[in-house]
């Protein structure tokens, strides 16, 4: 029965990409990573740096050299699982939470609308939980498609741009902050930049320091 719940799911995913990813979908290393999460609890006074595995792969405690910066990435993450999750940092009212989520939905084929109404849905839930959290929405880092590694990824440059308009207009009216991330990581063309990345889309350790110096002056505000 489950099985065919599964197939029926991924009938319709395929006919209306404008769904969900659906929760059976979360990989093993997501579901350890929540566990390891329960048991470390985040304190009032953390900066929580929140989303997938671009998130995952930093260092952000040493970039900054600060111990209460907390990394709670979890790489394929999408924005339905750090839904699932993200009671784990609101329920101790962090003092900030940088979030950057979105790329691996919109390699899922999501549409652009379907994206802004879940992330919505997810700023609002960080919004009621964690009321005196500052927020800052960091926008969807460019990608370099030069490298042909992600192919679910090829030709969506420009829904990645439609995706960073809305957020922006979400944190206006959620009262959060945006920070436009593409000035710091793209080249002329609007691609990531190639010493920044080895594959078009994780961060290589120049990307990683980019990034820091780039939002240095909100996580230190």
């Amino acid at each position: 029965m489950r099985n065919n719940i599964k197939l029926l799911i991924i009938v319709l995913a395929v006919l209306f990409p404008a769904l969900t990813v659906p929760a059976w979908g979360r990989s093993e290393y997501w579901k350890q990573r929540v566990s390891l999460f329960e048991k470390i609890p985040i304190a009032s006074s953390d900066i929580v740096f929140l989303g997938n595995s671009i998130t995952d792969g930093g260092e952000f405690s040493e970039l900054f050299k600060n111990e209460d910066i907390k990394n709670r990435g979890i790489s394929s993450d999408v924005i339905s699982g750090v839904r699932e999750r993200v009671g784990q940092v609101t329920s101790g009212n962090p003092r900030k939470i940088f979030l950057l989520i979105g790329i691996n939905d919109i390699s899922h084929n999501l549409s652009a609308e379907a994206i802004a109404k879940q992330y919505d849905e997810l700023v609002q839930d960080i919004r009621t939980q964690s009321p005196e959290s500052q927020l800052y929405i960091q926008s969807i880092m460019p990608i370099n498609n030069d490298f042909g590694r992600y192919k679910n990824l090829k030709g969506k440059s420009r829904i990645i741009v439609e995706v960073n308009e809305r957020l922006q207009q979400i944190a206006a009216e959620r009262g959060a902050t945006f920070i436009d991330l593409t000035p710091a990581l793209s080249d002329s063309e609007g691609k990531l930049r190639k010493e920044f990345t080895n594959d078009g889309l994780h961060l290589l350790g120049k990307g990683y320091q980019a990034w820091a110096n780039f939002i240095r002056e909100y996580v230190n505000e």
